[in-house]
């Protein structure tokens, strides 16, 4: 009996490295795709005036993102296991429509730029660094610990979520943020 649990520890182990490594390679694929898509993909010609909404949408996509991940933790903190999970899966089809529409809005209209000046265009470069750089880190976290989650391992799901949530909630404060310099410092 004391083999098979240890083969079944194993076994688990085995699967849970296997999908963690499978989670990081599609997000560097997609953080790869997303900077390819960005910064050297040419936009292709006549969307100017095409779906010019996106940009509102991804700011109401991951602002309600955050608000559905901190109603999540409410609820985790008031032990109300089933009601924290229906409000992360909601922020994380929040999320998931926000980087559908995004990657679109980036496919039809290219990179913005700010035009801001002074002492706000340092501010606004600040936020967008390190909102870009903790989103690609936010991926394979969020991945990650939605898989901990959806396979019944608590406890991993809960010391990884202790780092992926707040990365997560501030890649979606950050990502209205930027959009509200964008929409006040338009051309």
């Amino acid at each position: 009996m004391m083999l098979e649990d240890e083969d079944f520890m194993n076994a688990e182990n085995t699967n849970t490295r296997t999908a963690v490594a499978g989670i990081l390679m599609v997000s560097l694929a997609a953080s790869g795709f997303l900077l390819w898509l960005i910064y050297f993909k040419p936009t292709p010609e006549g969307f100017q005036n095409s779906l010019t909404f996106l940009p509102a949408l991804n700011a109401v996509l991951n602002g309600l993102s955050a608000v559905s991940m901190c109603v999540g933790l409410y609820f985790i903190r008031r032990k109300k296991w089933e009601t924290h999970r229906n409000f992360m899966l909601a922020a994380f089809a929040f999320s998931t429509l926000f980087l559908v529409s995004y990657i679109l809005h980036h496919h039809l209209h290219g990179d913005s730029s700010f035009n801001g000046t002074g002492a706000i265009r340092y501010v606004y470069f600040l936020i967008l660094i390190t909102h870009v750089l903790l989103s690609i880190l936010a991926l394979p976290l969020i991945l990650t610990t939605l898989f901990m989650s959806l396979t019944n391992r608590f406890q991993l799901h809960k010391r990884i979520a202790r780092f992926a949530f707040p990365v997560w909630l501030y890649v979606s404060i950050t990502g209205v943020i930027v959009f509200l310099f964008l929409k006040t410092y338009a051309a």
